[in-house]
């Protein structure tokens, strides 16, 4: 299996990009003004047990499918792009893959997306597969939010939740 990364661009800066043969295998906004940092690529190497090589244009279609989404279209990435789930398992998986569903402008709760991914009382586990989401954005974890209806958290950024929320509330 190769591996092969790029760079796409979003309002909170450029992304990771890494894919696989059989899809995006990664999708990560950096904590770093500069996300070519070598810590960002050695992490994803070692998930992967692979080193991802540089190909410039990978992330052309996704960065479009990205600013088509920024611009307020309400963009499905699952219906565009192909995903390679191999960073998550378990409940983790079928958390995200339930999250997947969740139309625009449209939020769940961590409880009734336990509810739906098949394991009721898992609100906590559905939050940490949000927590460690392999793919930042794409699959939309913003639109997971507290049972009384407020965003919480999204990493350390709970403002980038409330940006993606206010722009998919347009």
């Amino acid at each position: 299996m190769t591996f092969r990364y790029d760079f796409a661009p979003t309002p909170f800066g450029d992304a990771l990009a890494v894919f696989s043969d059989e899809g995006i295998v990664r999708f990560d906004l950096s904590e770093s003004e500069d996300p070519s940092v070598p810590w960002l690529l050695e992490s994803v190497a070692r998930e992967l047990g692979a080193v991802p090589e540089p190909e410039p244009g990978a992330a052309d279609e996704l960065s479009r499918l990205l600013g088509a989404y920024f611009d307020g279209e309400p963009v499905r990435f699952a219906d565009h792009v192909e995903f390679d789930w191999r960073l998550t398992n378990g409940f983790s998986l079928t958390a995200l893959q339930t999250i997947s569903t969740i139309e625009w402008g449209e939020t769940m709760s961590y409880g009734e997306v336990a509810v739906l991914a098949g394991h009721p009382g898992a609100a906590r586990a559905v939050g940490t597969a949000c927590r460690l989401t392999p793919f930042s954005i794409i699959v939309p974890v913003h639109r997971v939010v507290r049972s009384d209806g407020t965003p919480g958290h999204y990493g350390a950024h709970p403002e980038r939740k409330r940006f993606l929320l206010d722009l998919e509330a347009r």
